[in-house]
């Protein structure tokens, strides 16, 4: 099986997916940028980030390529519960949805998660604060309708389960594995030799990546490429398993020029470009 098939002669935009990532936050600009970049780097058609109206200016200029649609907003600058309307009407126009990098931690905007993951008919991807909001409630997960992947690192799959991050590092496969069985979803267990666990079971351990990545931002990064690959109709667990893969690739690829202490997010999408073409020769 090829990683990415491959392109035919007549494809068009349409052919490739189009991601609706809902995303940042007054300070978390960044974090949106991030990801809706890896989703485009990852062969998505299209990409629409959604951002707080106030951060509309920021985003609007730096990726040329990127669909911007402004929401109603928090007095913090945070998504609020009015845009629970138009991000569910924008979603039923795309093929999958990244919620969470650099979302915040604002009451609304936690309320907004609740009241959003019910309702969403689209595959999904949930990381960062996203996966905080869903750490006040985890039972919400049961009520989805959807498929989910979540990408928590050790601290966030410990506010998800109500232990401690040295308790997660300590059985990281059997914690994963019971998240997903329990709340049936696809997670993504993220550090040294990242773990995936299926709803049904299954698990993945990655072999690619390298401590230079540890630094802010990669997650979002990580959360762009699966996004990208459920878009393009991959099963949720084969997205996050080849996501993790040429994720860590990319960061294999940089560490060998900037080294370990300089190597930053926007690095791996400097090389995810070489990072696919070796994965597809």
């Amino acid at each position: 099986m090829k990683f990415l098939e491959r392109r035919r002669k007549d494809s068009h935009k349409g052919d490739f997916g189009h991601l609706f990532v809902v995303a940042g936050s007054l300070g978390y600009a960044g974090a949106a940028l991030l990801c809706s970049r890896a989703a485009l780097l990852s062969g998505s058609g299209l990409v629409t980030l959604a951002v707080p109206k106030s951060l509309y200016p920021i985003v609007a200029r730096k990726f040329l390529e990127l669909m911007i649609l402004p929401l109603p907003e928090t007095k913090a600058q945070s998504f609020s519960l009015k845009s629970l309307t138009p991000i569910l009407k924008k979603c039923k126009t795309v093929d999958a949805v990244a919620i969470g990098p650099g979302l915040s931690q604002q009451r609304e905007t936690i309320q907004l998660v609740h009241r959003l993951i019910p309702k969403l008919s689209k595959p999904a991807v949930m990381d960062a604060d996203g996966l905080n909001a869903i750490a006040k409630n985890p039972a919400v997960l049961k009520k989805a309708r959807c498929s989910i992947v979540m990408t928590p690192h050790p601290g966030e799959m410990g506010r998800l389960i109500r232990k401690t991050s040295k308790t997660v590092q300590e059985d990281r496969k059997r914690i994963v594995k019971q998240f997903a069985l329990r709340y049936n979803v696809t997670t993504v267990l993220k550090g040294y030799r990242t773990v995936v666990a299926s709803p049904q079971g299954k698990l993945y351990i990655n072999r690619t990546g390298n401590p230079g990545m540890a630094t802010g931002g990669c997650g979002d990064v990580l959360t762009g490429i699966i996004g990208s690959f459920l878009g393009q109709g991959m099963d949720p667990f084969l997205a996050a398993c080849r996501g993790v893969y040429v994720h860590g690739l990319a960061g294999d690829l940089a560490v060998k020029e900037k080294g370990e202490v300089s190597l930053i997010a926007s690095d791996l999408l400097r090389y995810l470009p070489q990072a696919f073409k070796k994965v597809s020769s």
